[in-house]
């Protein structure tokens, strides 16, 4: 392999240290709220003038943070279980099977991703409250349709790997269908389906905009919560709930990338 010239190599450095300093640009004002939760006193101020846990230990200690707190685990569960069943079904249909109208289908399925959140957000709020739906409930089903395309997206990549022929194989070997989802066809694109999963708990979990039109005051959640607190008053309780949830968001993003690998690979 030849080697690059030098002035290549300049402009290439050049080009690597724009990145580097574009990507802290962008990833500083996360990493400033970090030291901002171990501060002391009632105000936001940076740099920290000392060292405490207090944020930290309000945040666990107040009902309404952890009623929240719950609110969003309670709809984040759910409606990533929920969208990983349609996800997987509509990936599954588009990768294996052949039929009129299958491009428009598949953009029609993605197409939540492609609308805007405040879009989602006023349409789901006005049906739901047509058809008299419990805020909790609505949230899940708005949530779950907000992130079926992303578990599609990675479940089809998944089975875009996986070889047809086993299914194949499986079914005239005396296998029914539901012993070659459960014996084959899961197992090949678990990787897949668990990055994605994750995933849609991530974007569900933190989600603000259609939670803030579906819910009511007494179902907010956690993202909610502190988009309030925000309006009302600048508590630094943010501050510690924020470093939480980026550490949240690194853990999934990692896990998320380490079940990806196996899916590539095969």
């Amino acid at each position: 392999m030849p080697l690059a010239d030098p002035a290549t190599l300049r402009w290439r450095g050049v080009g690597n240290a724009a990145a580097s300093l574009v990507y802290a640009f962008l990833i500083a004002p996360s990493l400033i709220v970090i030291p901002l939760s171990f501060g002391t006193g009632r105000e936001l101020v940076f740099p920290p003038r000392g060292f405490s846990l207090a944020f930290y230990a309000e945040y666990f200690h107040t009902s309404t943070w952890m009623m929240t707190t719950a609110q969003s685990l309670l709809v984040a569960s759910c409606s990533t279980a929920l969208a990983c069943c349609l996800g997987f079904a509509a990936a599954y249909a588009l990768i294996r099977c052949s039929f009129p109208g299958k491009r428009w289908v598949n953009v029609v399925l993605l197409s939540p991703v492609m609308v805007p959140a405040i879009t989602v957000a006023l349409g789901s709020y006005l049906y739901f409250s047509t058809i008299h739906l419990a805020p909790t409930p609505g949230l899940i089903l708005a949530h779950a349709v907000h992130t079926t395309p992303f578990i599609m997206v990675t479940v089809m990549a998944g089975l875009r790997a996986v070889d047809s022929r086993l299914e194949t194989a499986a079914i005239i070997m005396g296998a029914g269908w539901l012993t070659v989802l459960r014996r084959v066809i899961l197992p090949l694109v678990r990787p897949a389906l668990l990055a994605g999963a994750m995933f849609a708990f991530l974007i569900s979990f933190d989600e603000v905009v259609i939670a803030y039109f579906v819910t009511d005051s007494a179902t907010q959640t956690l993202p909610v919560k502190m988009y309030s607190s925000i309006q009302w008053e600048v508590s630094p309780v943010i501050a510690a709930i924020s470093t939480l949830l980026t550490v949240l968001s690194l853990v999934v993003c990692v896990a998320g990338a380490g079940f990806a690998k196996p899916a590539a690979a095969g």
